[in-house]
């Protein structure tokens, strides 16, 4: 179901237990345990929301660079109990805190909880805090014990994960699961009673794995959110979808303006012109030579993550020319292992910008609610249109027109609160 939302201002192994940076350190704190995990650290904090964290160490935000709007104004005065560690895992692309360990987690146990528990995974190649002013401070104001994961792997190079296609991406579900049911247990252990509500969230490849989980471990969860979230599909989601703009953009800033159209034609929103730039530097190039390494190694032979920005025909395997419907059998079997089915379980609302020009709704958010449709399940997804909404709100400063969506997630997660009530034990 398409809905417009108008822009309104809103605001088993034991772990152990360490000191993280010179906290003082109380039995409330020292006794959290994480199941499962290697090694864990926890803290007593005055402020567990990114205006103490970044005082305190407990936060990264080098990780959440381009996020945030510089007009958003962010909840703060939250305090309680920050457990960071991580589970064991054989690689080490994760260098937070010294520890050179992938599979890191964060979690935060508020002193006033409501009873809920909010679990996310972060958007593209980023690490756990990527999310803190964006969704972690927003819950934890609302009482919300919040978790979240580096989903395994960072960087990238995170094709270099795992022994064939399609297994780097693969983990980052089972570190988001893993991460649910340890936090859960935590929750239980330091308040007495487990989570009565459990929600998914997530940004671009985060809101991937909202959807995901809500499809593949329904039990875990009692509905989740998504924002511009990334799809796999069949038909090849972002490899489909990136090559024409690597191709017709370079042309376009030369001023053809032929180039516009075959753009446009591809799925980018009409008025996203000036993020294109921006999308082609930064995001459509290197994107689409990490998943594409992920999926398909072949393609560029013993050369691993591409050419970058090669023209067309100027070099073998040049990504630039990719054309997913043309590849062998293998690697359509690989991106169908990491796709999408729509059939979720879960309440689900997804949140979509007009104007994003990395994960379009014409491709993307679109796609994935047809998808919903088809499998029979569009009774349990609210799909809302953001009109000027940007792939991240730290693009809002390019150009007057585009709005940030952060109000619209707020908005949102307070509907999916209304809306997804436990139907199961969560």
């Amino acid at each position: 179901m398409l809905r417009h939302l108008a822009i309104t201002p809103l605001l088993l192994a034991t772990s152990l237990s360490v000191p993280l940076g010179g906290v003082d350190q109380g039995d409330r704190c020292s006794g959290v345990r994480v199941p499962g995990a290697e090694y864990s650290v926890s803290s007593c904090l005055t402020d567990l929301t990114t205006a103490g964290t970044t005082l305190t160490g407990h936060t990264d935000d080098k990780d959440w660079k381009g996020l945030v709007a510089e007009s958003a104004v962010l909840p703060s005065g939250v305090p309680g109990v920050q457990v960071d560690g991580y589970f064991p895992d054989t690689s080490t692309t994760n260098t937070n805190h010294g520890w050179n360990h992938d599979s890191q987690f964060v979690i935060r146990l508020p002193k006033n909880w409501n009873g809920g528990l909010v679990v996310a995974g972060p958007p593209g190649t980023r690490e756990q805090y990527a999310n803190d002013p964006i969704i972690s401070d927003q819950v934890l104001a609302k009482g919300y014990a919040y978790a979240a994961t580096d989903k395994g792997n960072t960087g990238d190079e995170l094709y270099k994960d795992g022994d064939r296609p399609g297994d780097a991406i693969m983990e980052w579900h089972r570190r988001v699961a893993e991460l649910t049911v340890a936090a859960k247990k935590v929750a239980r252990q330091h308040y007495g009673r487990s989570p009565r509500v459990t929600y998914a969230a997530g940004l671009s490849a985060g809101g991937y794995l909202v959807r995901w989980q809500l499809e593949h471990y329904p039990e875990l969860y009692t509905g989740g959110i998504d924002w511009n979230a990334l799809v796999f599909t069949k038909d090849g989601g972002l490899l489909a979808t990136l090559p024409p703009a690597l191709r017709a953009y370079p042309r376009l800033a030369k001023g053809d303006q032929s180039a516009h159209e075959e753009i446009i034609a591809a799925g980018y929103p009409e008025g996203s012109e000036r993020q294109w730039r921006y999308h082609y530097d930064n995001q459509w190039d290197l994107l689409q030579r990490t998943i594409r390494e992920e999926v398909d190694p072949d393609y560029d032979g013993s050369q691993q993550g591409g050419t970058p920005f090669c023209p067309p025909g100027t070099a073998p395997g040049c990504d630039t020319d990719y054309d997913f419907a043309s590849r062998p059998q293998s690697v359509h079997r690989a991106v169908e292992r990491i796709s999408l089915t729509g059939n979720i379980k879960r309440p689900l609302i997804s949140i979509q910008g007009t104007l994003d020009a990395l994960t379009p709704p014409a491709t993307f958010g679109d796609v994935y609610d047809r998808m919903v449709t088809d499998a029979g399940k569009a009774p349990l997804h609210r799909y809302v249109h953001v009109p000027g909404g940007t792939h991240t709100d730290g693009l809002v400063r390019i150009d007057k027109e585009y709005k940030p969506m952060l109000p619209s997630f707020v908005a949102a997660f307070n509907e999916l609160e209304a809306w997804a009530r436990p139907t199961t034990r969560s």
